[in-house]
């Protein structure tokens, strides 16, 4: 039961406002075995957002009682930081349970979905994604899977750095003319793309540095810097190879605009 089947059984009087509250507060949080994990089966409604399950510091064997027992009350769930030794086993096992489980290219995260197509909620939400490097498109792929766990569509540019300033352009352009609602903008090194990009266009964009870089500032953190010095407004930036929290902040944005 979601909040939504709480509400039209609230209306159509076969539940009290009593029943309803009871409901909602049982609803809102979900516990695993003596503590184990509480899920936020709530947080779609409230916020857009997906369960998205942290593979760091956990097991495999949890991480897959954590998924399954998730979508037994959601459609959708997505694991984020897996170790490359567990992959093929987590893919595996959740396959064998007849889930449809997408990887993104190079990216340690996965969506995973009941068996089914996965449809988006509102085929008119859109964002834009560019990535600087090459190295960067992990990062990217998790904007990308949480912003399909949310309903939009993606548009997608990667390899478009500064280095040869003239590959942004033809893409770029493309976003504009398909009336994108954001831009994720990922880059390391130095972090220039992303003021860049900011200061072309009318879109909200938000920034991402990644841990890609080597020398004085590498590990990111001459990224970040420079994203969090940049001069361009209608830019926000979020943490180091933090693509998840971005392709949220993206997809949220599109969501609202297209709900006006």
């Amino acid at each position: 039961m979601n909040l939504t089947d709480i509400l039209t059984r609230l209306s159509k009087g076969e539940a009290t406002v009593e029943d309803a509250l009871r409901d909602i507060s049982m609803f809102s949080v979900e516990s695993i075995e003596e503590n184990l994990v509480k899920i936020d089966t709530g947080r779609d409604i409230r916020k857009f957002t997906p369960e998205v399950i942290l593979s760091e510091g956990k097991n495999t064997k949890d991480i897959i009682h954590i998924v399954l027992t998730t979508l037994t009350k959601k459609d959708v769930v997505l694991v984020s930081r897996i170790r490359k030794h567990d992959f093929s086993q987590l893919s595996s096992a959740l396959k064998r349970k007849r889930l449809k489980v997408e990887v993104g290219r190079r990216s340690s995260t996965m969506l995973v979905t009941k068996d089914h197509p996965y449809q988006a909620n509102d085929s008119k939400a859109k964002i834009g994604i560019l990535t600087a490097g090459t190295a960067d498109i992990g990062i990217a792929e998790e904007a990308r899977l949480i912003a399909k766990a949310m309903g939009c569509k993606t548009l997608l540019s990667y390899d478009v750095g500064i280095a040869g300033i003239h590959r942004l352009f033809p893409m770029l352009k493309e976003m504009i003319l398909q009336d994108v609602d954001a831009l994720v903008v990922i880059a390391g090194m130095e972090g220039a793309l992303p003021s860049v990009v900011s200061s072309l266009v009318n879109i909200p964009v938000i920034a991402v540095p990644t841990s890609n870089g080597y020398g004085f500032g590498s590990n990111g953190t001459a990224a970040l810097g420079t994203m969090l010095q940049s001069c361009t407004l209608g830019m926000a930036v979020v943490n180091i190879d933090n693509g998840i929290g971005a392709g949220a902040f993206a997809a949220t944005i599109s969501l609202r605009r297209k709900r006006i």
